[in-house]
């Protein structure tokens, strides 16, 4: 057996050197198939570094910096700090290194992972804003009229996020903060009485509910990490409900391993954008946050997200048991986005009180 073993070896090391021979007769002799293998190895290394900065997260930029797109005059106007965080969060999207990488089809974009899912997750909080601008924060009343650049805003926002061209996505986006820039003038502007945004507490109680429901889904997927059985709970708490199919009443819940590290960046990039519109929040909705005895709340979960901002010193992410060796980032993660959501669930509480 190992006679035979060595023989089959043997013509293996015959046949790479016989393909090496042929490679080399066929650039004209050793120093051009040596000058192609260096070409090669430079073009990995320049990828791969380009590839380590495009994937560098931004950082937290303050709600003052994000004002100055507007007069000084104008950052005390209701409404100015949440539409300047829109606009500056879409700004680092498309404009922080590497650009928005998301819809990429050539290397190094197309070869990440970690930074394209990071975008998604910013690009789902900025799409619940702009609704909620559009909806609620523009409009004194449900039967009121839409603000025709915020609803034309929302949908250029919703555009699919990994279209190339015809239309790129980037493209769409830009046109969607065009009409929010506009809309920014026209509400710092004292004698334009069109554009609104109103400060209520019932407004703020409808986006919140839209926050909650985003966490809500990316801590049981965070969670999921970990193989799991779980009740069905989809028809608890009504006995007259019902479900277009029928479902066991035990379920397993695991997320694929090829996944883990998506919805851990999805969540990351989630966060970091929901820090930006809470602190805006705080600033445009002081006077009610103040009478509802809500503002340290608020401050707990910008408070509870910012510790999903913390550095990542494995350069994987790391999937252990419960309470295993190793760590799990996503169950890390999974508590940080839990407690602020829970913490969201209590300020809407407080926010629904008379």
């Amino acid at each position: 057996m190992r006679f035979g073993r060595n023989m089959a070896t043997g013509k293996v090391a015959q046949q790479l050197n016989s393909w090496r021979e042929e490679l080399q007769d066929w650039f004209g002799g050793g120093r051009a198939f040596k000058m192609l293998a260096m070409v090669l190895l430079v073009i990995i290394v320049l990828l791969a570094a380009m590839g380590w900065y495009w994937s560098r997260e931004p950082d937290l930029f303050s709600i003052e910096q994000s004002t100055q797109r507007v007069g000084i005059e104008s950052r005390e106007v209701v409404g100015v700090a949440t539409t300047s965080a829109l606009l500056q969060v879409m700004e680092t999207l498309l404009d922080k290194p590497g650009g928005y990488t998301h819809n990429d089809r050539l290397p190094p974009g197309v070869l990440l992972d970690n930074m394209p899912n990071w975008e998604y997750g910013a690009l789902i909080q900025v799409r619940d804003l702009s609704r909620a601008m559009r909806e609620y924060y523009s409009r004194s009343q449900s039967q009121s009229r839409e603000d025709e650049e915020l609803s034309m805003a929302e949908p250029r926002f919703n555009f699919q996020a990994n279209s190339w061209v015809l239309p790129a996505s980037e493209s769409e986006y830009r046109d969607g903060m065009k009409l929010v820039e506009s809309y920014l003038v026209r509400l710092t502007d004292e004698q334009n009485k069109q554009a609104q945004f109103y400060a209520r507490a019932d407004n703020l109680h409808m986006y919140l509910g839209m926050v909650s429901s985003r966490l809500g889904s990316l801590s049981q997927r965070l969670s999921a990490s970990v193989g799991q059985a779980r009740i069905n709970t989809d028809l608890a708490g009504d006995s007259a409900a019902t479900q277009a199919t029928g479902a066991d009443q035990m379920m397993e819940v695991k997320t694929s391993w090829f996944e883990i590290d998506d919805i851990f960046y999805e969540a990351r990039g989630s966060s970091w954008a929901l820090i930006h519109f809470l602190k805006a929040v705080e600033k445009d909705f002081a006077g009610v946050l103040q009478k509802k005895n809500a503002l340290i709340s608020l401050r707990q979960i910008i408070r509870e997200l910012e510790e999903t901002q913390g550095t990542i010193y494995s350069p994987i992410i790391l999937n252990g048991s419960g309470f295993g060796l190793v760590a799990n980032h996503s169950l890390v993660m999974a508590s940080y986005v839990s407690r602020a959501n829970a913490a969201i669930i209590d300020l809407r509480d407080l926010l629904s009180r008379g």
